[in-house]
This record gives C-alpha cells, structure tokens and sequence, in this order.
C-alpha cells in the first residue's frame, strides 16, 4: 500500500507543493529516496530511521522506496525528514489520517526531536496557495509559519507530539498578531542621528531627498567629511516597513537562513555596508544552488558601498540591471531563479586616488592621469543609474568646533520622509508599485506632468547638460519626489531645479 505526505520545496523565494509517496516491498531491509534529493536530503534515511525508532515506533521490514514528486524539481535542504517520516509511519498504522490537505515541514534528530529549518514563511506561503489547509512544522518556525494567513499552523517539538494530536492530545495552534511586530519598528533606537552631523546640508537633503523616494546616491568628498557617517544615519530616516514589504524581506531572509528565531517578521529595513573586497556572486547571489546575495538582502533598505572606486570594475558592472530592473535573475543549467532587489544604492568614494582633489585645506598629489583612471572605475551606464551626485566638502573650523548650533535630528527629518511616502503609497496604490523611483516611462508621463514655463526650462537643461534619456527621466522622478516633500500636487519649477542640482554627472 502506497501512503502519501504533503511538503514543500524552495525555488528562489517561491516554493512548490511536493507529495511524498512511501511503498515499503519485501525484499532486504533498505531505504530509497529517489526524485532528484540532493546529498541533504539522501541523508535523511539515517536521520529518519533513528528518529522513528527512538521515538517509541516500529520502522518496516524491508525495503522502504520514498518517491518526492514531481521529480523533475530538484529538492533540496532537511525540511523532508519530518514528511518522510509520517508517510512511514501513515504505512505502519499508527493513526495519522490519509489528509491530502495536510503539510510537514521539518528536520528530525536522531531522538525523535524536530529542529527549526530555513525557508518556512514562502514554503507554507506556497502551500496554501495550493490548498493546503493545516500545517505542522518545528515548534520555533511556528510563528513565523502563523505569519501566512488562512492556514492553520501547529508547532511540534517531537515526531511523537504529532502522532499524539491525531490519537490523543492536541497540539495547540499558533496565531501572531502581524500589527504589533511592524510596530516595534515605529519607536527604534538608532545609533546613528543627523543630529550629529556637523554641516553638510545639501548632503543631507540629498540623502532626505533618497529616503523619501526610494532613489540611490553617490558621496564624493574629501577623507573625514563625513560620508560614510552620513550613510550610517540613513537608517535613521527611513520610513517603516508596509506589511506588503515585510513579508517580502521575511521571506528572503528565510530562506538564506538569517531570520532570528525570536523575531519571525523583519520589521525594520535592512542597511547592508559591503566592503570592496566583496565578489561578485556574494553582491549579486548566486553559487552551485543559488543562495540571495547582497543586493537582495538590501531589498526594499540600503546598499552602501563605502570606497566605492576601489570595487573591481565587473562586481560594480553587475549592478546595472537589478538596478534598472529592481530584480536580479540567476542562470544555471538545471534552473533560472529570480531574487527581487528594489534596493537604495548608496555609494561613497574620494574624488582621487589620494583624497584630496578640490579640498581647500590639503593640496592633490594626483597626476592626471590617475584621476581620469579613478574615475573611471564607475562607467558611465552605472552612473547613469545613479539618482543624486553630491559633493561633500571637508567641514570648516568654525564648522568643526561649533557645539552651540545642533543639527536637525533624525526624528524630524524621518517625519517629513514617512508623509511622503504616504503620498506615494496613495498616488500609486492601482499602479503596483511603492515609490517614485519605481516609475516606469509610461507612468512618468502620468505623474510627472510640468506646465509649459517648468518644461521649457527642463529642456534647456537637458540641452545643456546633454542629458540621456535615463537621466532626464531620473530628473523627473528626483522632481516628484521634492515635490512629495513639499507637499504640492504638481511639479513646479523650483523642484526640476532642486532636482537639477543633484544632476547625474561626475563634474
């Protein structure tokens, strides 16, 4: 007799529904598992046989073939001990009801006890899209599971709790109140403040301009400016999370196994600072089953580049398209996995190999030649992705010293993001997407209507400035948000020039 469990496999953040299908033959005692598992899951027989028999239960006599179907998705990871389990014992009779509306996620020990496994929230995402109704998965995956709605969720500690809340005592279910996790994010501390940056306005306004909107920024200045600190208090002025965004981020971070067991939703925006040594498969994602990289840890948060130059020229090339796209693709032979990377890229670097080019105080040592070789780093197609340049100088004395005058904190300045952002989420709420930095050609000219004086005056800018048609869309984009934070309806002409001043160019 043929006994089936339901599970799941990961595909990228998507997951599909996976019968587990068990026959036991009479021939000499053996287990098979066969439907493309990989070396995780071909480890499951030891894990398995051990687990039932310390459990209290008897394992069958002979040979036990285990079929993960369909076969031709490659299933990968420990989450199939506990399904595989249960078909067995679903084949020894020991009182788990035949429900094809049932799920098991989970890793066995050798005791019987169910460990936490990666990837839950899209695996029971994914199962009850397909019409599972109940699942059962590891006591501490349980409340991240409990984040999928319509689904009811059960943590177990032990095979043998299972097969207790179907013959005598039931497990209880699991419920999480998804509200008050995103509103632990509504009163964080940070470590970084504005408050603390000397100076810098137009940088900071830049950086204001990023929060609101979604748009990435590029840091040029002096060693000690202050960039680098800037960035840090980014953080700090960056809207909550949507729930939309927060499942999206869970999940991602599920599956590469970097969710904390006590926090099952991410509630706060990721800032990922990647150091220049970084590969291009650790930024982009990637490997022999392909695992999120930077980029898509930074999804819908911030990824800085500090010393941006000092990169190797094909790990920066290799942002091009997520940035154009907000999603990276992985090809491999066996399988094409898609990772969403709507991410804000800040960038920071010098203006010349020593640091010193423009500076007031300390005198550049640099040949010519090594400046247009520097520079040259960032080609011209990625610096087209880039929203806002900014030059940021090296701070005055008086500036320096200065303890009477206290800068804006970040609380005020995080305000004045979060009612922008609400102006968005509304303008765009048919349109799919969250920010204006999201807009697609067709819907800039929607929402980025200019009166004849403000686009007379754009176009003589372009002219100027011999603006490409990515850079003259991003202006647009960079206007609607000044805007935003004004709080006008349209945009008008002191906005395109705002805009303007953080044109894309390395002047």
């Amino acid at each position: 007799m043929v006994t089936k469990a339901i599970t799941a496999a990961a595909v990228g953040i998507n997951s599909y529904k996976i019968e587990v299908e068990v026959d036991v033959a009479n021939s000499l005692p053996n287990i098979s598992i066969v439907g493309l598992p990989d070396s995780a899951v071909n480890e499951a027989r030891e894990r398995v046989h051990s687990a039932i028999k310390n459990s209290g239960f008897s394992f069958p006599i002979g040979r036990v073939i285990v079929n993960l179907a369909p076969a031709d998705i490659r299933k990968e990871g420990t989450n199939f001990d506990l399904p595989i389990a249960i078909g067995i014992l679903k084949e020894q009779g020991v009182g788990i009801p035949d429900d094809l509306k049932t799920a098991f996620l989970g890793e066995l020990s050798l005791d019987g006890s169910i460990r936490r496994v990666n990837g839950v929230l899209p695996l029971v995402s994914g199962l009850k899209d397909s019409g599972i109704e109940t699942v059962f998965v590891p006591y501490e995956n349980a409340k991240e599971a409990a984040l999928v709605q319509g689904i009811r969720v059960f943590g177990a500690k032990h095979l043998g709790d299972i097969v207790n809340h179907f013959t005598e005592s039931p497990l209880s279910e699991t419920h999480v109140n998804i509200n008050e996790y995103l509103e632990k994010n509504a009163n964080t501390d940070y470590t970084f403040d504005f408050k603390d940056v000397k100076g810098q306005q137009k940088a900071k306004k830049a950086l204001e301009i990023a929060a609101a909107g979604g748009h990435n920024v590029l840091m040029s200045g002096s060693p000690g400016s202050g960039k680098t600190l800037m960035a840090k208090c980014l953080a700090s002025i960056l809207p909550p999370l949507e729930l939309q965004e927060a499942l999206e981020l869970t999940k991602i971070y599920s599956i590469s196994g970097l969710l904390e067991s006590d926090e099952p939703l991410m509630t706060k925006r990721p800032y990922r600072a990647v150091h220049h040594t970084a590969s291009k498969n650790g930024i982009i994602g990637g490997g022999t089953n392909p695992k999120p990289g930077e980029i898509t840890l930074a999804h819908r948060g911030v990824l800085f580049l500090d010393e941006m130059a000092e990169f190797q020229r094909q790990v920066l090339e290799v942002l091009r398209q997520p940035l154009e796209d907000g999603e990276v693709t992985i090809s491999r032979t066996k399988n094409t996995i898609k990772y969403p990377a709507k991410f804000m890229l800040i960038g920071a670097m010098n203006p010349c190999p020593c640091g010193y080019l423009g500076d007031k105080e300390k005198q550049c040592s640099c040949m010519e030649y090594q400046i247009q070789r520097y520079r040259s780093r960032l080609s011209g197609p990625l610096l087209d992705r880039i929203d806002l340049v900014v030059n940021v100088p090296r701070l005055t004395t008086d500036e320096l010293i200065n303890t009477k005058t206290e800068a804006e904190p970040s609380e005020k300045i995080r305000e004045r993001v979060i009612r922008a952002r609400k102006i968005q989420a509304k303008r765009y709420e048919k349109e799919g997407i969250l920010t204006n930095s999201e807009l697609s050609a067709k819907q800039i000219k929607k929402y980025c209507e200019l009166d004849n004086k403000t686009a007379d005056f754009l176009k003589s800018a372009a002219q100027k400035y011999q603006l490409s048609g990515r850079k003259y869309n991003r202006i647009l984009k960079i206007s609607r948000t000044v805007a935003d934070l004004a709080g006008c309806e349209n945009i008008q002409l002191e906005h395109i020039s705002q805009a303007l001043q953080y044109r894309v160019d390395m002047d």
